[in-house]
């Protein structure tokens, strides 16, 4: 099998990604339409109230993730997966349903995003360290690499279909659609051959727990730089849910399809960034860093697009840099984090990429509300891009000051050489 796709040759593991390709189709189908019900139905085009609703949805992980992290360690993450993943799909049938009988109202949404939200908590950390337990650990930066391009070839589906179905029959099937999808990722689990699976050493109760997860991170300067560009994107750049709605609506007079097919095309990129990194053998800290400035980059040079197809066109280039950087992040924790911190540290991963977003999100909606759409994507760029330079100054800075020490001893080797040779 191709080195691009060598995880697949895991049992376990193809159940798991294609299960999860499923679910994540109606995914996405919900993030768009939750955002066009809320824009375009329940309000008149208020950005700040997508941005609220977006937040609500991540605001529960800055406050859970760190103990759903510690439970991921201490239980089985197979028995958490499915109960999280029951939780959320009952989220999505109750909000299809409130929306189906014409009864949805405003408040619904929040407290729904919020219930959403809980349940993500929960799942993140759970979901992203499981991988390590599905395949064996030389196959895990190849496993993370083609579940993010799982994650967007469902981005590639569910935006367009949902805009579709938007535009026909309305946001209720899309939620409905996507209550069914969470049965995949529960038979997917089900099926598992449990023998067969590389279950993580538990983290044993005790006091402190969560402390001891925060001073293992503080004591690895590579997973604080990463953890440091990965809030600053995830805060004020990972916002294009809102910021193509409001691009589509306010600025090019566009209806709910074209809306959908941005996030469409906006995945192109984000599976060419997986499947490149699939190829890869290891993490390099140059492709977070780098990834990040072309985020910015792309992001800025996006809102000078004068018209709705060239912006279009734009979006591919921010979706592959978007994912070079988040994939990074993921295979540079995954494989270099010991088995028993393993939950706690990707749950202030999670904590700190979609923590900030309860912030960034109603900032950027405010931002497009008062001064314009061109305006919020100009803002989702210029954070991270400042913040991506800034890293790349500091590895420079590192690896020029690491190959000086190596030169310096190669010098000090040959001269201690010339001296004994001398006598």
């Amino acid at each position: 099998m191709s080195t691009t796709f060598r995880a697949l040759a895991v049992r376990n593991y193809r159940l798991w990604v294609t299960g999860a390709l499923i679910s994540n189709v109606g995914t996405w189908m919900q993030r768009v339409a939750q955002d066009w019900l809320v824009l375009a139905v329940l309000t008149d085009h208020s950005g700040t109230a997508v941005g609220i609703t977006t937040g609500l949805q991540f605001l529960p992980i800055l406050f859970l993730g760190p103990y759903a992290g510690l439970m991921a360690d201490r239980h089985s993450k197979r028995r958490m997966l499915l109960m999280t993943q029951t939780a959320m799909g009952l989220c999505a049938l109750v909000l299809g349903l409130l929306v189906v009988t014409g009864t949805v109202q405003l408040w619904h949404v929040y407290a729904i995003a919020l219930a959403l939200g809980i349940g993500s908590a929960f799942d993140a950390p759970a979901r992203q360290a499981f991988v390590s337990e599905v395949v064996g650990q030389d196959d895990v930066p190849n496993a993370v690499a083609l579940n993010a391009a799982s994650f967007n070839l469902a981005r590639l589906a569910g935006p367009g279909l949902a805009g579709l179905l938007n535009a026909w029959l309305g946001t209720g099937p899309a939620f409905l659609l996507n209550a069914a999808s969470y049965g995949a990722v529960i038979l997917s689990l089900w099926r598992m051959r449990t023998a067969e699976l590389f279950p993580s050493v538990r983290a044993k109760r005790g006091k402190h727990q969560i402390m001891e997860g925060l001073r293992y991170v503080r004591g690895r300067p590579d997973l604080m730089l990463t953890f440091v560009l990965v809030g600053l994107m995830g805060t004020f750049g990972m916002n294009f849910q809102l910021t193509n709605a409001l691009m589509a609506t306010s600025v090019f007079g566009m209806g709910a399809g074209e809306y959908g097919l941005l996030g469409s095309v906006m995945a192109v990129g984000t599976l060419a960034a997986a499947l490149l990194a699939a190829r890869r053998k290891g993490p390099r800290m140059p492709y977070l860093a780098g990834g990040v400035v072309a985020f910015g980059t792309f992001a800025v040079a996006a809102r000078l697009m004068p018209g709705y197809w060239w912006y279009m066109v734009s979006l591919v280039r921010v979706g592959l840099a978007m994912l070079t950087a988040l994939n990074s992040a993921n295979t540079s924790i995954q494989p270099t984090v010991e088995p028993q911190f393993r939950g706690r540290v990707l749950a202030l991963y999670m904590a700190v990429m979609q923590g900030g977003t309860p912030v960034g999100a109603p900032l950027i909606g405010w931002i497009g509300t008062e001064f314009g759409a061109r305006w919020a994507v100009a803002a989702c760029g210029t954070v991270p891009l400042l913040a991506g330079l800034c890293a790349l100054v500091l590895l420079s800075r590192r690896s020029g000051v690491g190959l000086r020490a190596r030169v310096r001893s190669l010098s000090r080797h040959r001269l201690a050489g010339r001296s004994t040779g001398g006598r």
